[in-house]
Order: C-alpha cells, then sequence, then structure tokens
C-alpha cells in the first residue's frame, strides 16, 4: 500500500513540473490580404471556355468577396 501512495505522489510531481516546464505556443498572427491567392482581373487576358467540372489555374474575375480580417477577441481555455 505504501508504495502505491508513492508512485502516486511521483506521478502527480512529474505531470505538475512537466506542465510547468512545457514551452507555450506562440501567438498566431493574423493573416494579412497579401497571403491570399485570389483570382484576378486582367485586361485582354483570354477567356477560358469549360464545360462540366474543370480547374481553372488562373481565372479572370472582376470581383471577389469582401477580404477583411478581425482579431478574434475570446478568451479560451478557462
Amino acid at each position: 500500500m505504501e508504495t502505491a501512495l508513492y508512485y502516486l505522489v511521483v506521478l502527480i510531481a512529474a505531470a505538475l513540473i512537466a506542465r510547468a516546464t512545457a514551452p507555450k505556443p506562440p501567438e498566431p498572427t493574423p493573416p494579412s490580404l497579401d497571403e491570399f491567392d485570389a483570382p484576378t482581373a486582367e485586361e485582354g487576358k483570354a477567356i477560358p471556355v469549360a464545360f462540366g467540372d474543370v480547374w481553372c489555374k488562373s481565372p479572370n474575375v472582376v470581383w471577389y468577396g469582401n477580404l477583411r480580417t478581425s482579431p478574434i477577441k475570446k478568451d479560451g481555455g478557462k
């Protein structure tokens, strides 16, 4: 019985030490608009004609959404 208690105390102490010495994860940076690979609109660019499901590597579009970033202001975990 005494050895089981000893093992339990050592296990709890090791877990507390591991938790206290663990490195903190870095704060993530919000993405900027330069990181998005959005389609572009260029004058004189050929307009491809596709039938069915086709992956177009560089589509020519006029408008592509409202690209803004806003930080998450939520406390998590506790």
